[in-house]
């Protein structure tokens, strides 16, 4: 069985982070608002990333790990640009303030 961590842009600009085992059906229920929450009131949402997983552990830590990330730095996973991540996750250690 495949689990996906997924990353929603909603309707006021805000990022939404999240894992299932369905990525599509979520993806729906967000959409429709059948979830509640926090995308219920900024629908639409949009998919803008996901990543497979063979476990739904290694999916809920991915999605843990995201939703501790700056703005910019999920932008930049977004775009698939690696070494901009890389650079905010360095910034971030170092005590910089571009993260």
């Amino acid at each position: 069985m495949a689990f996906y961590a997924y990353l929603l842009r909603c309707s006021d600009g805000s990022y939404y982070a999240g894992h299932t085992d369905n990525l599509e059906q979520r993806v729906e229920q967000h959409q429709s608002g059948a979830l509640g929450g926090y995308t219920a009131t900024r629908r639409p949402v949009g998919l803008v990333w996901s990543e497979w997983f063979q476990t739904r552990d290694d999916a809920f830590l991915a999605e843990q790990r995201i939703k501790g990330w700056s703005r910019a730095k999920k932008e930049a996973l977004i775009a698939g640009d690696w070494e901009r991540v890389q650079m905010l996750a360095r910034n971030r250690q170092e005590g910089g303030l571009c993260d």
